[in-house]
């Protein structure tokens, strides 16, 4: 029975941590100094690349599985929804859906070989696949409105901009837009992770020797696991091509992948909040120091103090320690006992 009560408490606090930060990103576009310019438009890169980090995180903290190969897949997402949308015109809805998709069997395909490797030999081949996808893209170019396969103009040829969802047009709107899309991809991640797939994924990372012996098929479990979080990484791509209509080759180099795998280590890989940390640190962070006069690339230096202190004194990063923090803050204090004389 405490175990129920315990299961109803922790959906309970999913549904009303989604619930607030969802209020939250709705009502930062009015906040001052925040609806408006480069601020803003930070905020909703980094929203959007917390489905990213939100794969990372499910992966490793789930499975065990360490992929360094999220950003290309990110840009296989917006690949796809930049064709899909100039070759169909298609509501941006269905095209994000559909990206998605198409990242999913993507992500799949590329590491179906990988699925029994674990530790530094899997971290090396995500790795080697987020070099190929890099070059990949570099070689094709974004689609931009042309004929053929890969959709590039030629010649003197104005290349075509995708646009924003109908619900979108503006920053505010758009900041919005992303927001929601997240909260409902999170929630379904959530949901995931509380159902009877996420115990399945916890039981493989605690053994898979024990796993298997209960009769569970870990390539299968391993397989959609990947599916899922490229699914949500392929949305975060079409969000992406939404933002700007246009994307860039030198935006999703193989070395982000690595930052962006240490970025959710620090933001902590066992929940989601994690997740929503880690889009802030590596997309913001970096804006912010550049903002302020500082190299950009000081980043590097930032999280990878940041990781070594995440590795040494708290496996569940920053959104553990908050979370320590908080039931230490609402566990009551029970009075003490007096002693009755006898």
């Amino acid at each position: 029975m405490s175990q129920v009560f315990l299961a109803r408490a922790d959906v309970r606090g999913a549904l009303l941590g989604l619930a607030a930060g969802l209020v939250i990103a709705l009502g930062l576009p009015s906040l001052p100094g925040v609806g408006a310019g480069l601020s803003l438009r930070t905020l909703t890169v980094c929203a959007i690349y917390t489905l990213a980090a939100a794969g990372v995180g499910v992966l490793y903290g789930r499975l065990g599985l360490v992929s360094i190969m999220q950003i290309g897949l990110v840009a296989v997402g917006g690949w796809a929804a930049l064709r899909i949308y100039h070759a169909t015109h298609l509501p941006f809805e269905v095209v994000m859906i559909l990206a998605a998709v198409v990242t999913a069997v993507v992500g799949v395909l590329v590491g179906l070989p990988a699925l029994r490797l674990s530790g530094l030999s899997l971290a090396i081949v995500t790795l080697m696949v987020a070099g190929a996808l890099e070059v990949l893209v570099t070689y094709a170019g974004f689609p931009n409105g042309g004929d053929g396969f890969l959709g590039r103009v030629s010649g003197g040829t104005l290349a075509v901009i995708m646009p924003r969802p109908a619900l979108g047009q503006s920053d505010d709107d758009f900041f919005r837009y992303v927001a929601v899309a997240v909260v409902v991809v999170l929630a379904l991640l959530r949901w995931l992770l509380m159902a009877r797939p996420g115990r399945t994924w916890a039981a493989i990372r605690q053994g898979e020797a024990g796993a298997v012996s209960l009769g569970v098929n870990t390539v299968a479990h391993r397989l959609f696991a990947l599916a899922v979080t490229s699914a949500a990484t392929g949305v975060a791509g079409a969000l992406l091509a939404a933002s700007s209509g246009i994307l860039d080759p030198a935006s999703f180099k193989a070395q982000q992948s690595v930052l962006l795998f240490a970025t959710v280590l620090i933001g902590g890989t066992f929940s989601l909040l994690g997740a929503v940390l880690g889009g802030l640190l590596f997309y913001g962070l970096p804006q912010l120091l550049s903002t302020i006069g500082l190299d950009g690339n000081l980043v590097f230096v930032v999280l990878g103090l940041g990781l070594v202190q995440a590795i040494t004194t708290s496996q569940a990063g920053i959104a553990g320690q908050l979370g320590g923090l908080w039931r230490r803050l609402r566990q009551p204090r029970r009075p003490r006992r007096r002693e009755v004389a006898a």
